[in-house]
């Protein structure tokens, strides 16, 4: 596991790099934020190159995951559809093939012979990146590959990602939206159970190199197996005093928002962009909960981040279950769990949260908000 754990800390940064040059290189940068415009049939899947960034990553970490466990190859499940139609109608599977030039080749037919494009894009995907610092040393988990699946989410909050806004970070303070939303998010669950045990989170935009003025990253890690729990987030300390905060969606239901501005008090309610990087912020205790009412979110925004939640004590709850139940919240059978499909339903509603969630560090911040939320949905 300490193997497989520092495998997914270097593709999720070769990932990030990807996602960077997709920003930084301007015949790359062109395509990605050129909007839809009419019909133009020679111009289809280049004006959504956003899609091909997302699989590329999806299919960079799919690759290398597979090749170093292949007993996982068959469990590695993504986002996106890795097939696509170019501008001549021909169908594309987008793989990363044995060599950069391959690869490139492969691209150019997507993106209808844009050899520079597709050039600057099979070599970020080719490059090793730097070593990751990371202190995995020591840690064993007595689960093997064959017991495990991995969800990948390869940009959450890809409209932030899109718009670019560059929002600068300040240490200890959400921030609301902009390119520092857009996460990597890899998460590892027990085939048997559906439960998460290994979770990567890669922030390719949390800050910019002061001598360069290039973007650089940031990874955060989690395993939560047993009684194993390592999370490279030290647990916040106690806010005693400071009140409950919780983060939401601006488009949240008004019935939650009074409701939760009941509990916590108007100033204590905040707001951001991205699913996974609201959960990060409770990860990272600039919010106590996100709470999030609709099944607008998948078991790919959640896998990750709820690994690393586990490991700090906390969690994600179904809420509309945790609502229901006459049990405490803590009850397990309330725990989203990452295995099986909805089956009635199709194509990406099969794997949402449609209960919504609640993502939390402490069991007793979780019965208030739900104790605050009861009846009220």
């Amino acid at each position: 596991m300490a193997d497989l754990l520092r495998l997914l800390l270097r593709v999720a940064e070769k990932a990030a790099n990807v996602a960077r040059v997709c920003r930084q290189e301007a015949p790359l940068f062109q395509l990605l934020v050129q909007e839809k415009t009419g019909d133009d049939k020679n111009k289809k899947f280049v004006q959504d190159f956003k899609t091909l960034a997302d699989v590329v990553i999806q299919e960079v970490i799919r690759h290398d995951v597979g090749a170093q466990f292949p007993e996982m190859a068959g469990f590695i499940h993504g986002e996106e559809s890795n097939k696509f139609e170019n501008g001549l109608g021909e169908s594309v599977t987008v793989t990363v093939c044995r060599t950069e030039e391959e690869t490139a080749a492969l691209l150019s037919t997507v993106l209808d012979g844009d050899h520079t494009a597709a050039s600057l894009l099979a070599r970020a995907i080719h490059q090793d990146p730097a070593t990751v610092d990371t202190s995995t040393d020591g840690l064993t988990v007595p689960l093997s590959p064959s017991e495990l699946g991995i969800w990948i989410d390869p940009i959450d909050a890809t409209s932030q990602y899109i718009e670019g806004r560059e929002e600068v970070l300040e240490e200890g303070h959400l921030s609301p939206s902009g390119l520092h939303c857009a996460l990597v998010l890899i998460g590892v669950y027990l085939r048997s159970t559906g439960e998460p045990v290994m979770g990567v989170i890669n922030q390719p935009f949390n800050h910019k190199d002061p001598a360069g003025g290039g973007w650089r990253g940031k990874h955060f890690w989690g395993v939560s197996c047993g009684s194993i729990n390592v999370c490279s987030v030290s647990r916040p300390k106690d806010g005693t005093g400071r009140g409950l905060s919780v983060v939401l969606s601006s488009s949240e239901k008004q019935v939650v928002k009074e409701a939760l501005t009941s509990l916590c008090g108007p100033d204590k309610l905040v707001y951001a962009s991205g699913a996974g990087y609201k959960i990060l912020c409770v990860i990272q205790g600039l919010a106590d909960a996100y709470v999030l009412s609709e099944g607008s979110t998948f078991k790919w925004d959640s896998c990750a981040p709820h690994a690393l939640l586990r490991a700090l004590g906390g969690g994600i709850v179904d809420l509309s279950k945790t609502l229901q139940s006459n049990v405490g919240p803590q009850d397990h059978k309330a725990e989203l769990t990452y295995h099986q499909p909805h089956t009635e339903c199709k194509g990406a509603d099969r794997w949402a949260n449609h209960g919504g969630l609640v993502a939390y560090r402490d069991c007793s911040q979780l019965c208030s908000i739900i104790g605050a939320l009861k009846g009220k949905l």
